[in-house]
């Protein structure tokens, strides 16, 4: 429900990464659907001809956001524009927090003068040794999240802080994308941020417990996870390629959301 204090937002572009595409919430024609495309789908109930374009694409840096997605959105002139990146820098073993920094920088203020609204992410991380070993990092990323927001009048929405969506069940077999149930609960983290009235005032709480799997059922499920995900990426990396290498950004124009469902 918007009140008289939410402007009637007409439009939203979404800018980054394979998080932003939607991965790993898949469709049953192959494509990916994500919180930007919930959130949208949202908007545009509430709003006639509302408009929507998604840049992402999956495997981005943020050097690479800057360049190839930044000055696209900034001249779609969106009311809405949602910004998240860094993430995929962060987990490369040699990163330079003060150039990602530096980038993000450029980033929001390019994009901040060019929307009514810019969103910015504190983005979540599964519970567990990767996130443990990059934690520094992506808290130092998330700082300058906060200062940047404060300087610009950004929003941020808080993923990092919500245990539902650090909680392995929220994650894919991947270990790196969130599950369709993880992606509806960032949709409604970013409506609510948005000042909309909550449809889910619980989604940030942490699941119900359940059994934990059995050794046997972790190995299978480390090896597979090591066979199909990690070598793949770890070949990738060593020879300089990306999974988002040729693809285009999903929805690379701003029209009605209702033509591109």
């Amino acid at each position: 429900m918007q009140t008289n204090t939410i402007p009637p937002y007409s439009s939203l572009v979404a800018v980054g990464d394979s998080f932003t595409e939607g991965m790993s919430d898949l469709l049953p024609d192959g494509s990916y659907r994500g919180w930007a495309d919930l959130l949208a789908a949202r908007m545009a109930a509430r709003t006639p001809g509302f408009r929507y374009a998604n840049l992402a694409v999956r495997g981005k840096l943020i050097g690479q956001i800057v360049e190839e997605q930044v000055p696209v959105a900034a001249a779609m002139g969106a009311d809405v524009i949602t910004l998240v990146g860094g993430l995929n820098d962060t987990l490369r073993p040699k990163c330079d927090m003060g150039r990602v920094k530096g980038l993000l920088t450029e980033a929001v203020e390019r994009l901040a003068p060019s929307c009514k609204q810019l969103v910015l992410m504190r983005s979540p991380g599964r519970q567990g040794p990767v996130l443990e070993r990059f934690r520094p990092r992506m808290e130092e990323l998330f700082v300058c999240v906060e200062e940047l927001a404060e300087r610009h009048g950004a929003l941020v929405a808080d993923l990092y802080g919500a245990p539902s969506l650090g909680d392995p069940r929220m994650w894919d077999v991947d270990r790196l994308h969130l599950t369709a149930e993880g992606h509806r609960r960032v949709a409604e983290a970013v409506w609510q941020t948005l000042g909309h009235e909550a449809e889910d005032a619980d989604w940030h709480l942490p699941m119900p417990a359940t059994l934990p799997p059995g050794w046997a059922a972790r190995r299978v499920a480390d090896a597979r996870f090591a066979r199909q995900y990690l070598l793949p990426w770890i070949g990738r990396r060593l020879t300089g390629r990306s999974s988002g290498d040729g693809l285009p950004p999903k929805r690379p124009d701003l029209l009605p959301y209702e033509s591109q469902a």
